[in-house]
C-alpha cells in the first residue's frame, strides 16, 4: 500500500483508507517515508504494538489511529531499547 497522508508526524493514512499511529520511538523511522513508499500492514501480537507497518527500510511499530498506548508500556519499550 501506498501513503495517502502523513501530514502529522505520527498518525499515516494508507490508500487503503486505513489510519495508523505511529509509535513515539519510531517516528524517526518515517522521515524518509514519501508518497511513493510501499507500506505492508502486518498483524503483531505483543505488549506495545497491535501491528507494524514495513516497508523497504525496515518497521515501526504501529495501532489504529485513534487508540493509545499506556504511558508504562511506551516508558518500558523506550527504556528497553
Amino acid at each position: 500500500m501506498k501513503i495517502l497522508s502523513h501530514s502529522e508526524s505520527h498518525i499515516v493514512e494508507l490508500d487503503d483508507g486505513s489510519r495508523w499511529q505511529i509509535f513515539p520511538g519510531d517516528l524517526d523511522l518515517t522521515l524518509g517515508w514519501k508518497p511513493e513508499t510501499e507500506l505492508a500492514v502486518v498483524p503483531i501480537d505483543d505488549e506495545v504494538r497491535s501491528h507494524a507497518l514495513v516497508g523497504d527500510d525496515g518497521m515501526v511499530r504501529a495501532i489504529p489511529a485513534g487508540e493509545s498506548w499506556s504511558v508504562r508500556e511506551i516508558r518500558s519499550a523506550l527504556e528497553d531499547g
